[in-house]
């Protein structure tokens, strides 16, 4: 039976962030894309992510400190790499940073917690794909160092699951070569044996 759903899902793509233009999504419209992402599985009920908007002139201040991060670890920066930081966050009129923020549970590891991040992390896209933006999820350089996370507003023990970059996309993203399925799964055929 033919489902709009699934050929949604099976045409999902990411647009090229330079390519994201205002408008950005409305308040409203953030607000369904955080219902819909913190609709997945979290066993527990721990809510172990949360959501950092980085939106107007937020985006220009974080890329000043990334700059600045970059030039105090590496030396000064050629121009091109400068301004490709102090971009970082203003290419599309909204990022959306995902973060892991586990909670202490002797029962529910906290890999688990992650990959439910990764969950809301596609939700929130898909939401917003649905709702006509495009989107892209990066991580980068920053989301890898300590001082660059704290910069970007996250604790000590959060780690960044993407930074999704949401905005009005007019193009049709070049579609990339997709995995052949029949190379990834198999009938189970009992315990694994080298």
């Amino acid at each position: 039976m033919p489902s709009p759903i699934i050929d949604f899902l099976l045409t999902r793509n990411s647009a090229p962030i330079p390519e994201l233009r205002a408008p950005a999504p409305s308040d409203s419209e953030i607000k369904t894309m955080l219902r819909a992402a913190t609709r997945v599985p979290d066993h527990g009920r721990l809510e172990p992510w949360r959501f950092i908007l980085y939106r107007g002139d937020a985006r220009i201040e974080i890329g000043k400190k990334l700059a600045e991060l970059a030039e105090r670890r590496e030396g000064p920066l050629p121009e091109g790499r400068r301004n490709q930081e102090l971009a970082r966050f203003s290419r599309a009129p909204l990022v959306i940073g995902v973060v892991s923020s586990p909670k202490d549970n002797p029962k529910i590891p906290q890999w688990e917690m992650f990959l439910s991040g990764g969950m809301a992390a596609m939700n929130l896209m898909t939401a917003a794909n649905a709702l006509g933006y495009g989107t892209n999820m990066i991580t980068n350089w920053y989301s890898d160092v300590e001082e660059a996370r704290a910069l970007l507003g996250l604790a000590p023990h959060e780690r960044v699951v993407g930074f999704i970059h949401i905005g009005s996309y007019e193009g049709t993203a070049i579609e990339r070569p997709r995995p052949d399925v029949a190379k990834l799964h198999s009938d189970y055929t009992g315990p694994w044996e080298g």
